[in-house]
């Protein structure tokens, strides 16, 4: 089985690499640090990174192609972007 890099694969390394620099370093925002809320904003990014890897496996079943594994996955990427900023 060959390893394929996907959008989704570089999102799960970067939702770990945040968590665990947050466990480490704490969270801090706007100068102020919030020394109770690291373990669980580290265990959040942890729970996205999860999320995120099963959508990839999700999506590697349903398109075989790598061509077209970028273009759904960063469609599904900037699609969550735009209504995450919406939302807020």
């Amino acid at each position: 089985m060959k390893f394929r890099i996907t959008p989704l694969n570089l999102a799960t390394a970067a939702f770990i690499v945040l968590a665990v620099d947050i466990w480490i370093n704490g969270a801090k925002l706007s100068g102020g640090q919030y020394e109770h809320f690291g373990s669980a904003i580290s265990w959040m990014f942890l729970l996205f990174a999860v999320a995120v890897a099963f959508l990839d496996i999700i999506f590697r079943n349903f398109f075989p192609e790598t061509k077209k594994i970028w273009l759904i996955e960063i469609s599904f990427i900037t699609l969550a972007v735009v209504i995450y900023l919406l939302v807020s």
